[in-house]
């Protein structure tokens, strides 16, 4: 008795080779949901550890920019003004106050940086206290350029000014002195240095507080070239300086193995120990986007910033967010696989099982996330991988027929992730490896498919 149409059609849904690709081709696009959800999940993650870092440096201190000392010189401003008043033709002098900021001729900056962590919970963030000497050496001021006799400059409100980002990491009052003589020093909110400072999102804002020192000038008679200041502060994760002299040389030690010299400019000199590091940077004025002098808020020191910031030296949410993003690739060549286990030896996988192990390999991301906050990534990696091999390979046990192809299923998921883990640590070489070991991938499932007769299975 011959099969019905509809036996022929059901039994040629369930044996045609097309039919089962085009199901798996299926499950894999189903599968992007969770795969694209699990990326969400751990940029979830990773915000929520920037709040909280950000939390953490805002109660200590935010991260420093210094900026000066400069010196600051009110004048008066006299300019004639004409207008017409019925007719008649009127003369007045109008008077103005101006702000003139000049930057030292050479500017010396040496000190150390004295890192700690601090943790809440389980997320940490690098914090420093540091002492920083500052020299500067000024040439005699000049209002020559903007026309100004002695007589109109206010040289009693002469003041020496020093940008600071966050005025409460400063622990002592700051020493200024000129020879022996000794200035004190009051904060203020705005000392006309425009100065970029980066929160924890490594986002940028202008702001221009710090220390004002009066200088107590009576006339040009009273002018001191050469100062010195003592700062001791404290601040969260960087320490950045501004160029402000004709010549900057700036010397930085701590006790810190992580280093990464940020900013416009790389340090001229530089020494990274598991016991700490040593950096010096030398800036001239011809390598930084501003003047030497200028009035008023004319003149932004924004762009030039340079300096160190203290990394913690793994960022588990960066490279998980990296490893999932291989997550498609693992479930294809798992599918493949076993695509092949079932054409070369004649067996039947069920979708659904596809699908478990499908889900298996995609929880496998949570896993990595879970645990790589709280032992680190590449402690996580090797507990997720191991976990998800051992329960895929044991739910293979129920449909694969040997325990050679149980073994051989077993030994190429670990591949797969071993080599996910090599791509994931050579961040250099990611591309050229991951290029190759694809390419490599691919020339083993053409060798191993050689022999397979697809039609002819597939009309069986």
């Amino acid at each position: 008795m011959e099969d019905s149409p509809i036996s022929k059609i059901s039994t040629w849904f369930r044996e045609s080779v097309m039919i089962k690709l085009a199901s798996i081709g299926f499950l894999i696009l189903i599968l992007l949901i969770p795969s694209a959800w699990i990326t969400t999940v751990i940029e979830e993650r990773q915000s929520r550890a920037g709040e909280v870092v950000g939390e953490i440096t805002g109660k200590w201190s935010n991260g420093q920019t210094i900026a000066g000392p400069v010196l600051m010189v009110p004048f008066t401003k006299i300019e004639k003004s004409v207008r017409w008043e019925k007719g008649v033709q009127i003369e007045e002098k109008v008077e103005t106050v101006h702000q003139a900021y000049f930057l030292p001729k050479e500017l010396k900056a040496g000190g150390d940086v004295r890192p700690q962590v601090l943790h809440r919970g389980i997320y940490e963030a690098v914090v420093y206290e540091s002492s920083l000497d500052l020299s500067a050496s000024f040439d005699a001021v000049s209002f020559d350029k903007w026309s100004i006799p002695d007589n109109q400059v206010h040289w009693n409100e002469a003041a020496l000014v020093i940008g600071i980002s966050d005025l409460r990491g400063i622990t002592e009052n700051p020493a200024i002195s000129s020879g022996e003589k000794m200035y004190g020093s009051e904060p203020s909110s705005d000392v006309g240095l425009e100065i970029a400072v980066r929160d924890y999102n490594s986002q940028s804002r202008p702001t221009s507080p710090g220390i004002v020192a009066s200088l107590g000038w009576k006339s040009r008679a009273d002018f001191l070239a050469d100062y010195t200041i003592k700062l001791q502060f404290r601040g969260s994760e960087q320490l950045y300086f501004i160029p402000a002299g004709k010549t900057t040389e700036v010397s930085l030690a701590g006790a810190w193995a992580t280093p990464s010299f940020d900013g416009q400019m790389l340090p001229a000199q530089r020494e990274v120990g598991d016991d700490g590091f040593k950096a010096a940077w030398k800036i001239l004025s011809y390598n930084r986007p501003f003047a030497q002098q200028w009035l008023n808020s004319d003149q932004s020191l924004t762009g030039s910033e340079f300096g160190v910031k203290l990394l913690i030296p793994a960022d588990q949410y960066q490279k998980s967010i990296r490893t999932a993003k291989y997550g498609v690739l693992v479930i294809i060549l798992a599918f493949t696989a076993l695509f092949l286990v079932e054409i070369s030896n004649k067996i039947r996988i069920h979708p659904f099982q596809y699908i478990l192990i499908g889900v298996a390999l995609s929880i496998y991301y949570t896993l990595l996330l879970s645990f790589s906050e709280h032992f680190g990534y590449n402690s996580a990696y090797i507990i997720a991988s191991v976990s998800t091999v051992v329960l895929v390979t044991l739910y293979s046990l129920t449909f694969l027929p040997s325990r050679l192809i149980i073994a051989t299923f077993a030994g190429l998921m670990s591949v797969f992730y071993g080599f996910i883990f090599v791509i994931i640590q050579a961040e250099d070489f990611s591309l050229l490896i991951g290029s190759v070991g694809l390419f490599m991938i691919i020339a083993a499932i053409m060798y191993f498919s050689r022999n397979i007769k697809w039609y002819r299975e597939a009309n069986a």
